[in-house]
């Protein structure tokens, strides 16, 4: 297809998440493209700024694809509050084939699988994909960035995201691909104090990062800098080893943390308390006793707000992960499952979730909304999106213009990287740094 082409040979992947090229979702057969624009993480701004900036250039985009795979149902999905600060109501027509989705202000309904059900009442089944219930979901940004490509014929090389916690001001920013965090920073004026951490995505399946080394990546959709005393932070910072050990013992098997398990309450046969008492001897002799781990979104639910113990089911499930992992196992099962009545009333309200986090005093709209392009150097990854490292056509010391492609998209899955700069090249064997040359 020549829109599944474009797509590749523009760089495109996920513009959160794990990053995964948005090339490969396009097919036949199927109904309805969801755009989601949940952005269901608190403190998180990035595809709301762009829906109200920039939508001829997302429109553009979501056109595109469903003609490409004879679509002519797309709902652009955004939650309640962001429905109401941008004057969007529950159907409104946005074009012939682009309607409104309004969602309930709960977490984690940006989760695909939760996403899906909730704008369409079809359950993406355990174990498959959402091709199998007939729809494609991309995220805001994604289609933001097929529109830049369709119009102005240019790949991905730069990144919207949100700067936010404790910061002079919340920011929207749109930086090249590579910028060093910490430049960044500088740029906007924040400093990291003694005590404090900064997180690459949301608060809740964010990463803690090294800001002094960390670049961004085509999948940061936030930079939050948080106080290392805030839930948020203290919960990614637990020593995984020591928190599997301690759940092991002091469960006492309430079952809370399934009760209010999203994927559970969608009918998945995950069952985080089982998780919990599971030896892990056994596991590791065994692991096809754990599959329904890889079922986990990995929202936190289960750590941070269910569990009155204070341990962790998400460390144990993600050690469950990597062992399942190891051996290349996932779940898999014929087996239909179908809703939890109950899941409706035990969905978590926003700001529950924001203030259980101890981020709801940051949670505010940006008031600066701007670009950065002038930096002196951008670090250039070549393997941060699921499928294989994108292989580099450059050697060191070459001089690139942007836009040049850098790195190939390698055999299978996989996809180009571009220069967002003009400069000279270094290769390394996990990216390529471009530096700027001065005039």
């Amino acid at each position: 297809m020549e829109l599944k082409n474009l797509m590749q040979n523009a760089g495109m992947v996920g513009a959160g998440g794990a990053g995964f090229p948005s090339y490969a979702k396009i097919s036949g057969g199927l109904k309805t493209l969801l755009i989601n624009g949940a952005e269901c993480e608190p403190l998180l701004y990035t595809d709301y700024i762009l829906l109200k900036n920039e939508m001829t250039y997302i429109l553009t985009g979501i056109e595109a694809v469903a003609d490409a795979c004879g679509i002519n149902e797309c709902l652009l999905c955004i939650k309640l509050h962001t429905a109401k600060r941008l004057s969007l109501a529950e159907g409104e027509a946005l074009s012939d084939k682009v309607k409104i989705k309004v969602l309930p202000d709960v977490y984690p309904i940006g989760d695909e699988v939760s996403l899906t059900y909730q704008a369409t009442g079809r359950l993406i089944q355990p174990g498959t994909l959402p091709s199998t219930v007939g729809v494609i979901v991309y995220n805001v940004e994604t289609m933001y960035n097929l529109g830049i490509a369709l119009r102005l014929g240019k790949p991905v090389t730069h990144k919207w995201l949100t700067v936010g916690g404790e910061t002079p001001h919340t920011y929207v920013v749109r930086v090249p691909i590579g910028v060093r965090v910490c430049d960044l920073f500088d740029r906007l004026g924040i400093k990291v104090p003694e005590g404090y951490s900064v997180i690459d995505g949301g608060p809740s399946m964010g990463k803690l990062i090294r800001y002094e080394t960390a670049a961004v990546t085509k999948t940061t959709k936030g930079l939050l800098l948080l106080p290392d005393s805030c839930r948020a932070v203290e919960s990614k910072r637990i020593n995984e080893r020591a928190a599997v050990a301690r759940a092991e013992t002091a469960c006492c098997q309430c079952t809370r943390c399934t009760d209010m398990c999203p994927r559970h309450l969608l009918g998945f046969p995950l069952e985080p308390h089982k998780m919990v008492r599971t030896a892990m001897g056994a596991v590791e002799v065994m692991p096809v006793l754990i599959t329904s781990a890889t079922l986990c979104c990995g929202c936190g639910i289960c750590e941070n707000l269910a569990c009155s113990q204070g341990i962790s089911p998400k460390a144990v499930i993600n050690n469950f992960k990597a062992i399942l992992a190891k051996n290349k196992m996932r779940y898999t099962s014929t087996d239909t499952v179908s809703p939890a009545p109950e899941r409706e009333y035990r969905m978590i309200p926003s700001v529950k979730w924001a203030s259980d986090l101890g981020v709801a005093k940051y949670d505010t709209v940006p008031d600066i909304i701007t670009e950065i392009s002038d930096f002196k150097r951008l670090d250039i990854p070549l393997g941060r999106h699921i499928g294989a490292p994108s292989q580099p056509t450059v050697s060191d010391g070459d001089y690139v213009c942007e836009g040049d492609v850098i790195a190939a998209a390698a055999v299978g899955l996989s996809v180009p990287q571009h220069a967002p700069m003009a400069g000279r090249v270094t290769v390394l064997s996990d990216k390529i740094i471009i530096d700027r040359v001065e005039e």
